[in-house]
């Protein structure tokens, strides 16, 4: 095989299988590991690819059958609402536990969400399957089952399809499939991100996350507070740590981040088809604003419904394409 064929035929799938590698793992890091080993495998069959089924279908049956192997080897990834009741907001954040077992953030550059065009039976769109609580909904099915509701709900793959795919009967696939559905709507809302957000509209929305942003930096927690749902969320993975309620989130908002101790700066991104921010704190022995973590929220029609910060790694910033710092100048 010539290196243009491989450039050409399958290079343009890369972005639409890495989305695949993360609703399947939940996880970034996992994600862009499967996603080499997928493109490996591609590379050394493409000679021997005999056209028996798409090019397509053919890189997700290999993508797909790498990040089941790898599921066989890890445990399941959660969001801190998986784990236990709200905390006391006056006990303080607990200790972090291990990493490995959080869902993780996306930043939408990279899952290519524009260029997927999935099939006719189809169920959700390209958005909707990588907000963080359909991720994070997926982790909690049978790696098969999560498969196979990927497979033809998400890509809208024919039942035929996703039994070749995983050495199946279409009448297993089907009944694999209302499993999936029926687990997957007990976790999932009522309304998808997308909807909300379409709903309220682009001028509604950045008015809402600017009034967000100014408060936040100014550290006034009654106007933060105010711009929350009545039943909203706090989460700070890998803290297991969780607050429900503005009672709650204000107490811990008024004596942890926004106690006016440490000045703060958030960065505009996307994450998750969701708005986020890179989140920065003052750092005096720096004379900057260093990276902290990555915010996401979740919107509750004009109200934010769950903030979800996730703690930073190297990894993250890089993958989200933030600096590191921002300089005292930029404050």
């Amino acid at each position: 095989m010539h290196e243009p064929d491989y450039d050409r035929l399958v290079e343009p799938h890369r972005a639409e299988l890495r989305a695949h590698c993360y609703r399947m793992l939940g996880s970034a890091q996992d994600a862009e590991d499967a996603l080499q080993e997928a493109m490996l495998r591609a590379w050394r069959g493409l000679p021997r690819f005999e056209g028996r089924s798409s090019l397509r279908s053919w890189l997700y049956t290999i993508a797909t059958n790498v990040c089941l192997k790898m599921l066989e080897r890890r445990p399941k990834l959660v969001l801190p609402v998986d784990l236990g009741p709200p905390s006391d907001p006056h006990a303080g954040p607990g200790r972090p536990l291990v990493e490995s077992v959080w869902v993780e953030p996306y930043p939408d550059e990279g899952l290519g969400l524009d260029n997927t065009i999935a099939g006719p039976e189809a169920r959700y769109d390209q958005r909707e399957s990588v907000e963080l609580a359909f991720i994070a909904a997926l982790q909690h099915l049978p790696a098969r089952q999560r498969a196979v509701l990927i497979l033809r709900d998400v890509l809208g793959f024919s039942a035929r399809e996703v039994a070749a795919t995983l050495e199946a009967t279409p009448a297993a696939i089907d009944t694999a499939l209302q499993r999936a559905r029926k687990n997957a709507d007990e976790r999932l809302p009522e309304r998808s991100q997308q909807t909300t957000l379409r709903a309220l509209g682009d001028e509604r929305l950045r008015e809402t996350v600017g009034r967000f942003v100014a408060a936040w930096e100014r550290a006034d927690v009654d106007a933060v507070v105010g711009l929350l749902a009545e039943d909203a969320l706090l989460t700070m993975p890998p803290i297991p740590t969780w607050f429900r309620g503005r009672d709650g989130i204000v107490a811990f908002l008024a004596t942890r981040p926004l106690s006016g101790a440490v000045p703060t700066r958030l960065m505009a991104t996307r994450a998750n088809g969701q708005p986020a921010f890179g989140h920065y704190t003052w750092d005096a022995g720096r004379d900057a604003f260093v990276a902290n973590d990555i915010v996401v929220l979740t919107m509750d029609g004009e109200s934010i419904g769950e903030i979800t910060a996730f703690l930073f790694t190297d990894a993250i910033v890089e993958r989200f394409g933030l600096p590191a710092e921002i300089a005292a100048t930029r404050a």
